[in-house]
């Protein structure tokens, strides 16, 4: 039984103008390129298919918007990293990110990092433009079911010491279900509580 029983596909935006009005609660996720945004989107919300999972990076190429309940939404931002589209589309899709900064319903984001791999510079970048728009953060260290357990740890304690007050971090994963119940316990935070901006 899903933990968000109204969860549903809102739809896909090409452009600002299709955004839903700006009102309301909305929680943007993000990460690199097969990092596992949907994987974790349908894990948090315990719905198997509420988003389209693929082995292919960057396949994710619009903002997807999903309804939790009316008034609340999570947005699925494109991955960034080594998406193949042309720069033209890439272009769009900064575009799309930007008109999203302006929306005053966002409350946070949440961060999809591989575990496997740790912070990389794109994943510096997005931590900083959020930091600018003063939104929460908090990273998931994803895939963390393929460390050991005292490889996870470690890499959990020397993300913490990096990203320092600029989010909160947990390990995850939408295999095994780790750190699920926290990453629901920190989005529910956010959607019942207004996070200064």
């Amino acid at each position: 039984m899903s933990v968000y029983p109204g969860a549903q596909f809102l739809f896909s935006a090409a452009a600002a103008a299709q955004f839903p009005p700006d009102e309301g609660t909305e929680i943007a996720l993000a990460g690199r390129s097969n990092a596992g945004k949907s994987s974790a989107l349908n894990a948090i919300t315990a719905r198997r298919a509420l988003a389209r999972t693929s082995k292919t990076p960057g396949r994710t190429r619009l903002l997807n918007f999903f309804q939790l309940a009316p008034g609340v939404r999570l947005i699925d931002l494109p991955g960034y990293g080594y998406a193949d589209g042309p720069p033209a589309e890439r272009d769009d899709w900064a575009r799309l990110i930007e008109a999203l900064a302006t929306r005053a319903a966002v409350r946070g984001l949440l961060l999809l990092v591989d575990a496997r791999r740790g912070l990389l510079p794109g994943d510096q970048q997005l931590l900083a433009w959020a930091e600018g728009l003063q939104w929460a953060v908090h990273v998931l260290l994803s895939k963390a079911d393929q460390l050991t357990r005292a490889e996870g740890q470690r890499l959990l304690a020397r993300t913490r010491t990096a990203l320092a007050a600029r989010a909160s971090v947990q390990l995850f994963s939408a295999r095994s279900g780790v750190g699920i119940d926290e990453a629901r316990a920190t989005l529910d935070g956010w959607l019942t509580k207004k996070v200064p901006r």
